[in-house]
């Protein structure tokens, strides 16, 4: 059997990490529905930068869009990514009405460079609520102080939120705390909680990559060599044993039983980013029910081919986990450090990556404008 589908069997939805408009032209992504039983996809700035900025797959929309007047390369950046989304929306909503809304969700991230302006992300998310106008889309909200109330404020207001970058466990918690304010909020105002989702997405390679980086510097060589490549699976076990815990109890209870679901677990930077690690080892790990892994193409094609599926891979060994942050903690690897400036380097990437996508279209426009010009 498919190892992609026998993760469906294991309580585990697989999405896409990756979207550009000939992924849904072609058919690809039904076909991924079809044969692998996708159940959702995610986008970032970094992905529309590859797809938009460099290639010339959205020429033709381009000029289509200024021919009727010239925009802003913003707008155009806009009118690219929200047809994407919608029309990506539009194949998987089958999937969102047989799951029931559970899943069949497409992400669209905020400006990155808003990440740190709780009112801008406000604002922005309710207006590209408005503009892809699909019940099952998730607006991205980052995980960054200015991040939390606006997530708390979103969900308040019936929105879909992925949140992104995150790594704490500690800030982990206060976005839980953010997700059931807002359905209170929701609730109290008469919404309908069940009709609302939201993924709280954990960066998992990165947080190797960071703490690998330090491990090189450790004198003791003999732990530094024990404790490669252990950090980041290990932080995404005590994440999820946080799950179990923060969705149970009376308070949790209460929303259930007007049918709220919990905020997934969504495991993101799935990619193998050390040739020493196993291209699939942040799937083969992560496996765990009522959780979702969003893979790059490479990682899902990976998977596919020589996947291995053991149920419930990320309860296994909790206190082994544990024990893997104290050892860290004991070597000097100072974790809240590490995890912080990952979110501020996170950040920045997705802001560098939009200054590059937002280049690449001025480029083109310019280009446009100046064969009119020369045309009159």
């Amino acid at each position: 059997m498919n190892p992609l589908k026998q993760l469906e069997e294991c309580g585990q939805s697989v999405w896409l990490d990756y979207l550009k408009r000939s992924l849904v032209e072609k058919g690809e992504l039904r076909q991924l529905i079809e044969r692998d039983g996708l159940k959702g996809l995610t986008s970032n700035p970094s992905i529309f930068e590859k797809a938009i900025g460099e290639s010339d797959e959205y020429q033709q929309a381009i000029e289509a869009f200024q021919a009727r007047g010239d925009h802003s390369t913003t707008d155009i950046y806009e009118h690219l990514a929200i047809a994407d989304i919608q029309a990506a929306a539009d194949v998987l909503r089958p999937v969102y009405e047989t799951t029931k809304g559970r899943d069949g969700y497409v992400s669209l991230e905020c400006s990155p460079y808003l990440a740190n302006d709780t009112d801008g992300t406000i604002a922005e998310a309710m207006r590209l609520w408005a503009a892809v106008d699909r019940p099952n889309l998730m607006v991205k909200v980052p995980g960054t102080p200015a991040g939390i109330p606006a997530i708390r404020h979103l969900i308040g207001k019936g929105l879909n939120i992925n949140i992104t970058l995150l790594f704490s466990v500690a800030v982990y918690e206060q976005v839980v705390e953010a997700y059931l304010s807002g359905l209170e909020e929701f609730q109290k105002a008469g919404g309908d909680v069940s009709k609302v989702a939201s993924v709280a997405s954990f960066f998992v390679s990165r947080v190797d990559t960071a703490i690998d980086a330090q491990l090189k510097n450790l004198p003791d060589k003999q732990a530094a060599a024990q404790l490669r490549g252990k950090g980041a699976i290990a932080n995404a076990k005590l994440a999820y044993a946080r799950y179990k815990d923060l969705f149970s109890g009376p308070r949790w209870q209460k929303l259930a039983s007007a049918d709220a679901r919990t905020q997934r677990l969504l495991w993101a930077s799935t990619s193998s980013k050390d040739p020493a690690y196993k291209d699939t080892i942040y799937v083969e790990e992560l496996i765990g029910r009522d959780t979702v892994n969003t893979m790059p193409p490479a990682t899902m094609d990976a998977f596919r081919d020589h996947g291995v599926v053991t149920p419930d891979t990320i309860e296994r060994d909790v206190e082994g986990a544990r024990a893997v942050f104290a050892a860290l903690e004991d070597q000097g690897v100072r974790l809240d450090g590490i995890m912080e400036k990952l979110v501020i380097d996170g950040v920045k990437q997705f802001s560098d990556a939009f200054d590059k996508l937002l280049g690449a279209i001025e480029t083109k426009r310019s280009k446009l404008l100046q064969g009119e010009a020369a045309g009159s």
